[in-house]
């Protein structure tokens, strides 16, 4: 394990009903990277004391009506979005990433796979921004892997929002191998000031090479020599 030195850092995970991918965000904060991490419940309103906030993977309220769709209503998401217009850092993985795009944080949509089908596998995604405070340890390009597992990955633009995203540098990953039909091949995209990120695939699924990838630490590692 790398070595951090960090004064005071803290980093949040949220909690939503149906957030099945919290443990494993919490375990890569706390035991791949030593920093103080919590739990928050989703009802809470003050992320204050917080530099980092994870929105995990799931299904956030069952995804009974869209995904991400109800969750954006929670209590924390006011907090959130303060801790956005603050600058910190904010990742959201798979439904945090329909999160983040519902609640107005990151452009675009995410819907239905082409396939209509629930995805899960390996996959490979390029680098396509490696100078944001997220990806800053990844060379330019570079080629990682990493697992999806979700049923709306489908990213989503007009032709007007694409050229914006391309033309602000705001794409973070593209796939190799477009597994859900997303436009330009997008599986990850920053907001305009680049503190957050949203994503499909599962950095925190692919940390140690026990799960066959330590393709994901990456990110984290970005994020806190950041900071």
């Amino acid at each position: 394990m790398k070595l951090w030195k960090i004064n005071n850092m803290k980093c949040a995970v949220i909690v939503f009903p149906g957030s099945n991918c919290d443990n494993d965000a919490y375990y890569v904060v706390k035991k791949h990277l030593g920093v103080e991490v919590d739990f928050v419940w989703h009802k809470n309103s003050d992320l204050s004391n917080y530099d980092c906030i994870i929105i995990p993977g799931g299904f956030s309220y069952g995804d009974y009506l869209r995904a991400g769709a109800v969750a954006r209503f929670s209590n924390i998401m006011s907090a959130i979005k303060k801790a956005s217009e603050k600058g910190k850092a904010i990742i959201g993985i798979c439904n945090g990433f329909q999160i983040l795009v519902e609640s107005g944080l990151l452009p675009g949509a995410l819907i239905t796979n082409n396939s209509t089908n629930f995805i899960s596998k390996e996959i490979q995604l390029k680098v396509s921004n490696n100078s944001s405070l997220f990806t800053t340890q990844y060379k330019s390009n570079e080629i990682i892997r990493m697992p999806i597992a979700h049923k709306q990955g489908n990213y989503f633009a007009d032709s007007e929002l694409l050229n914006e995203l391309k033309d602000n540098n705001q794409i973070a990953f593209q796939y190799t191998d477009n597994p859900n039909g997303s436009c330009f091949d997008i599986a990850g995209i920053f907001n305009k000031q680049k503190n957050i990120l949203g994503m499909m695939p599962h950095p925190e699924r692919a940390a140690e090479n026990i799960l066959g990838s330590k393709d994901g630490i990456k990110i984290f590692e970005s994020i806190l020599s950041n900071i």
